[in-house]
């Protein structure tokens, strides 16, 4: 892809591959698939090799861990619901979710498990949507009693034992109380893995046979779901976890014996599934069409606009903001967008090179997917190397800066 039609310089375009090629060459990220979509027109990089002591190179139908970068294309089984009215916004959840009748709340975020009051009202769909049901993955408050019995349940994928079966994960979270009263607070994380047990109850299919029908299968997603089959694991690199102190390579999931090698007992929403730069971008264009793919109708317009707007109140944006500013130093400026909408980052405010309007999220496991409707653009990074040092959030970042700068119109 060069100028013209574009829209992409083809001096800026070589700059992309070029700091790409440097974070490489450093040693700390044996490999990675870039992609960048504007109009009709796609620009592909794959640089380095699928291990870190060499082996086969990365191409462009590697197939990767998505992590968190599962929760933007989740949200969509939702959506569709809403559009069919199987769901609606403002429905209480019990009828689906028993589990979560009659909520105890904390009175302090911090205070034992039992210093309880009655929730101010039901959770409703929306809660789960705009992830304010009242729990979630707060880093502010780690060791706590509510976030100790958070890990201590296996209700989160961050743990060396995989999660339940979907009827224990409920019961286990149907035990705990919310740290905040429904409607009233954002939390990361455990609403998009709740969510993908609501659309299983509503639809009576599993997760991921929903969206497969629904959102995979109309796109062409061939190669996104919850494990990757025998016949393809070649393409699924190993995941690294470097030590933090050292930075030497420890693997986190191996490819043919780890978490995504076979259908997982829960199919998280959240962070579970595995694809391709080429399925993901299937994913996002759909959504800078309102909804359309090659003519069909996938989602609504207004399903779109409201996954696509900020519904974070001036205080949790700076509660967010701040949150991600003390983990800079892993984070490297990842998730100090200002907003949040169903599902996804909003960005709310121009912070960086990246306009607001723009959408989508990044995974601890070093990927980060977005479209900007402004520029009517595409662009993801992805690799085999998790959050726990800064090398794969600085990749990300040189990449945003890099594919900004190569706009030329």
């Amino acid at each position: 892809m060069g100028t013209g039609d574009s829209g992409f310089s083809a001096r800026g375009l070589r700059r992309v591959r070029e700091v790409l090629t440097r974070h490489v060459e450093s040693g700390k990220i044996p490999g990675l698939v870039a992609l960048i979509g504007r109009g009709g027109q796609t620009h592909v990089e794959a640089i380095g090799t699928m291990r870190h002591d060499g082996g086969a190179p990365m191409r462009r139908d590697t197939i990767f861990r998505m992590a968190s970068t599962s929760k933007p294309v989740s949200i969509a089984a939702a959506m569709v619901l809403l559009d069919e009215c199987r769901l609606r916004l403002d429905d209480p959840v019990e009828p689906w979710l028993p589990e979560l009748a009659d909520r105890r709340v904390l009175k302090r975020v911090d205070g034992p498990l039992d210093d309880t009051e009655p929730a101010r009202r039901p959770i409703i769909v929306r809660d789960l949507l705009t992830s304010k049901f009242g729990l979630g993955m707060d880093m502010t408050a780690l060791g706590t009693p509510i976030m100790n019995a958070v890990f201590e349940q296996g209700l989160t994928p961050n743990l060396p034992e995989p999660m339940p079966e979907p009827d224990e994960w409920m019961r286990r979270l149907g035990t705990l109380p919310l740290m905040h009263h429904p409607g009233e607070h954002w939390q990361y994380h455990i609403s998009s893995d709740l969510l993908g047990v609501l659309v299983a109850r509503v639809t009576g299919q599993s997760f991921e046979a929903f969206l497969r029908e629904r959102i995979f299968d109309p796109l062409g997603m061939k190669d996104t779901g919850f494990h990757v089959p025998e016949g393809q694991i070649d393409r699924l690199p190993p995941l690294y976890a470097p030590d933090p102190q050292t930075g030497e390579f420890i693997l986190g999931d191996d490819p043919r014996t780890g978490r995504h090698s076979r259908p997982p007992a829960f199919q998280g929403g959240g962070g579970g599934l595995n694809s391709t730069v080429d399925d993901y971008h299937a994913y996002f264009r759909m959504l800078l069409n309102h909804g359309m793919h090659r003519g069909e109708r996938i989602l609504s317009r207004p399903a779109v606009e409201l996954m696509t707007t900020n519904r974070m109140t001036p205080e949790e944006t700076a509660a967010r903001i701040t949150l991600a500013g003390r983990f800079v130093h892993v984070s490297y400026g990842q998730g100090q967008h200002g907003g949040w909408g169903f599902g996804m980052a909003v960005r709310a405010y121009r912070g960086d090179y990246a306009p607001i309007g723009q959408f989508g999220w990044d995974g601890g496991a070093g990927t980060s997917t977005y479209a900007d409707p402004e520029n009517q653009l595409v662009g993801m990074v992805l690799t085999q190397v998790g959050m726990t040092t800064p090398d794969s959030a600085r990749v990300i970042h040189d990449f945003w800066t890099t594919l900004y700068q190569a706009i030329d119109d």
